[in-house]
Parts: structure tokens; C-alpha cells; sequence
């Protein structure tokens, strides 16, 4: 569950990287490949390993995370009334820009699997779109059951699913093993360095292999802190670096075919069924969103920036396991309206990295400021995370010329979901107002 939204990047983001070095015909120089396949691994290593399992997932609050959990926690650090005003107002920002990637998220999941049919046949195309629609409300259908039920089902797939990806990977590697070159840091100084145009504009695909890092912190109260660290460092990590390097083993040896390198690691015996498997790992992608968008609601209702809504604790054991009937039903009518306007995982790319991006530059920004407030003085954990910060800014920087391309998308729902909780924070502090003025002393009472 917590896994299927970045286990899923390899499907899309490697070959939209590819795509944006320019050289459409000849496919991207060597050059060109090993630089932002070295981007990809350290943006995983910096920004998921470091910044969210390794410090974020630490930041709990009663044992929930995400956005709104941090703030919470921020909120209770006695902060002045001005500064928790502008904190509530990039908490409510940052919330409701997850919500936008929760639109887009299971729609480009499913779609990018699905399209796997054209690679088999080209023919199919016409039915890709109606075969992600029905996948889709599957899966919305299957909500109710809760988050114990869906991981007893998802769980054994996704670890096949894991272990296709690094079999895949390791076998293109073979192939062309100068490929681990990639695995030096100094590849992505010589990316920015000798290529900065290309690399700027590649940051804005990269930024793909990282979607699913909010997610991961926003299900911290359905699985539990041990659990998450211990399946990313030891499957899903090293997973994801081989199959990314197994991908520019493959652009290397046939740039041209580098904008279909995931399904291009399989044999064409195997693409059939590696296009069902894709497609069952998306459903479980879109998982991993829709749990964590039940919990942020959750959290903005308890901190007063969200209307209450009915919430179903679908376990007796864990109080972080919910399931919100409204949510489910908004989510699902947003997201077969997206899959059917988009209709391809590429046109949905632009709109993607907007929403994601925004969501981790808050949540880093708001991560700070908790820090500084526990410990105000400089400390190797503030000076890393800023470090790492100025990384997601370079990412969303990126990605803001994409606005008028599909980033409108994230945007716009990102603008309605702010209003709505904006409109009910303000209401609420006026109500509050208005009742202290109006309220009978205790002593006349």
C-alpha cells in the first residue's frame, strides 16, 4: 500500500526523462543518460531516504503523519499569533496541493500500465483509456474494506512486483555494465555543469522517480514507522536503483528506443504479462494515494481547517486506519474525469510534478520550522534538511514553466480545496470570536 505510488515511478519516469533531452530520432547521448539517471538516484537517496524516512518519519504526531500531522505538532510549539496564522495558511496550501496530486496519481498510475498494451500490440490503443476506467472503479469499489484487508491482498503482489523490477534491471545491467558509472555522485555535477539548459528542463521529468514520498509520510498511521523504513531500505530502494539503471543500460545500447525503456527490459514473450502485472502494481499505486488522502482530511478536520465528514475506522486494533465515504466518492468521480479528459500517461506528466513538488517544499518548510522551535540553534539535522530543500526548489522551479502545458490541473483542484478550507478556518475563528464577546461573565453567571 504505502510503496505502490514510487514503485510505480519506473513506468513513466525514466523514459519521460529520456524524452526531454531533445534528440528525439537518435535518442539521448550517453552523456545525457548516465546525468540524470545519476539525478534519479540521488534525488531518491536525498529526498526519500534522507529527508522522509530518515528524518520525516521520526516527526509523528500520536503515531499519524503527513503535512497536517507535522503542523500539528509545530502548532503546539508556541508560536506567535502572526507566524501561526501564515503557518496555517502554507499548511492549508500544501494540503490541499496533495489533494491535486491524489486526483492525478492513480489516474497517470493506471494509465501508464495500461498503455504497456500498445508496446504488445499496437492496435489496442483504443481501448486503453475504457480498460483504466473500469480498473479505476475497481478500485474506488474497494475502499470500504479498509486498509488490513487491501494490504493482505496488495502486499505479496507488490513484493513479485518489487522483485521483477530488480530481475529486469540486473539483467539489462549485464548488458552493459559501464551503465554503473551512474552510481557516482560526480555524474550529476557534470549533468548541470556541461549540460545546465537540459538539466534544468530533465529536473522537471526527474522529479517523477520521487512521487509517492508524501504519500509514504501520510500513511505512516495505517503501517507504522519500523515497518516503512525497514521495506524501503531493504526491498524497495535497492529495487528502484537497479531497474532505473537497468533502464539506461538499455538507452545506451538503443537510444532510440530509450522514451520505451521500461517494457523495453522485457523479452516479448514476457511483455503481456509484465503489462498485467504493471497494471496490478498501479491499482496499487493509486492505493497508497487514496489512503493517505483520508488521513490528511482526518487531520484537517481535527485541526479545525476542514468540515467534519463522516470517517469509518475500518480496524479495531488501529485508530490510523480509516476509510471517509465522501472522500472516496469525490476522489473517484475527479479521477475517472481526468483519465478520460488526459487519456495518456504523458499528457498527465506535466501535470504531475507541480503538485508533487509543492507538497514536499511545505512540508520540508514546515519540518524546519518544527525543528527550529524544539532546538533553536543550528544543528547538522536543519542545515541538511535545508540542504535538501533548496533541492525540491530547484524541482519545483522546474516544473512552474509546466503550468500552462497541464500544471493548471493540480492547480485548479489545489484552488478549490483551499477555498473550502480556508473559508471554514476563517469562519471558525469568527464564530470563536463572537461567542467569547457574546458569553456571560463567569461571575454575573
Amino acid at each position: 500500500i504505502v510503496f505502490g505510488d514510487i514503485g510505480t515511478s519506473p513506468l513513466y519516469a525514466a523514459s519521460t526523462t529520456f524524452g526531454t533531452s531533445g534528440s528525439q530520432q537518435s535518442g539521448p547521448s550517453p552523456a545525457y543518460v548516465l546525468g540524470s539517471t545519476a539525478a534519479i538516484i540521488y534525488s531518491l537517496t536525498l529526498v526519500v531516504t534522507v529527508l522522509y524516512v530518515r528524518f520525516l518519519m521520526r516527526a509523528d504526531n500520536k503515531g499519524e503523519g503527513g503535512l497536517l500531522a507535522l503542523f500539528g505538532l509545530l502548532r503546539r510549539s508556541k508560536l506567535k499569533a502572526r507566524n501561526l496564522a501564515v503557518f496555517t495558511i502554507v499548511a492549508m496550501i500544501g494540503a490541499a496541493m496533495f489533494l491535486g496530486d491524489s486526483v492525478i496519481t492513480p489516474a497517470i498510475s493506471v494509465l501508464s500500465a495500461v498503455e504497456g498494451l500498445e508496446v504488445v500490440q499496437p492496435k489496442l490503443s483504443g481501448i486503453v483509456v475504457p480498460i483504466a476506467v473500469v480498473i479505476l472503479v475497481g478500485v474506488f469499489a474497494l475502499q470500504r474494506f479498509g486498509t488490513t484487508v487491501i494490504g493482505r491482498l496488495f502486499g505479496p503482489i507488490m513484493l513479485l512486483w518489487f522483485l521483477v523490477l530488480a530481475v529486469t534491471g540486473v539483467a539489462s545491467i549485464l548488458q552493459e555494465p559501464t551503465v554503473l558509472q551512474a552510481l557516482s555522485p560526480h555524474w550529476v555535477v557534470l549533468f548541470f555543469v556541461e549540460q545546465p539548459r537540459a538539466a534544468f528542463f530533465a529536473l522537471g521529468a526527474i522529479v517523477l522517480a520521487v512521487t509517492g514520498a508524501e504519500a509514504l509520510y501520510a500513511d505512516l498511521g495505517h503501517i507504522g514507522r519500523t515497518a516503512i523504513t525497514r521495506a524501503w531500505l531493504w526491498v524497495v530502494f535497492p529495487s528502484l536503483v537497479l531497474n532505473y539503471l537497468g533502464q539506461a543500460s538499455l538507452a545506451l545500447r538503443h537510444p532510440a528506443d530509450a522514451a520505451t525503456s521500461f517494457f523495453g527490459l522485457v523479452p516479448s514473450w514476457g511483455q503481456l504479462p509484465m503489462v498485467i502485472l504493471a497494471t496490478v502494481a498501479t491499482i496499487i499505486a493509486s492505493q497508497a494515494v487514496i489512503s493517505g488522502t483520508y488521513s490528511v482530511i482526518h487531520q484537517a478536520w481535527r485541526l479545525g481547517l476542514f468540515p467534519p465528514l463522516r470517517v469509518v475506522h475500518t480496524s479495531s486494533k488501529s485508530e490510523g486506519q480509516i476509510y471517509i465515504p465522501a472522500i472516496n466518492v469525490f476522489l473517484a468521480v475527479a479521477v475517472l474525469a481526468v483519465t478520460i479528459g488526459f487519456r495518456s500517461s504523458a499528457s498527465l506528466a506535466s501535470a504531475y510534478g507541480i503538485a508533487v513538488t509543492t507538497t514536499i517544499t511545505i512540508t520540508t518548510i514546515i519540518y524546519i520550522a518544527w525543528l527550529w522551535k524544539r532546538s533553536p540553534r543550528p544543528t547538522v539535522t536543519i542545515g541538511f534538511t535545508i540542504v535538501i530543500l533548496l533541492i525540491v526548489m530547484a524541482f519545483l522551479a522546474a516544473n512552474l514553466p509546466k503550468a500552462a502545458s497541464g500544471g493548471w490541473l493540480p492547480l485548479g483542484i489545489g484552488s478549490v480545496v483551499f477555498v473550502v478550507m480556508a473559508t471554514w478556518w476563517v469562519g471558525q475563528r469568527r464564530i470563536q470570536t463572537g461567542r467569547r464577546r457574546g458569553e456571560m461573565p463567569l461571575s454575573e453567571l
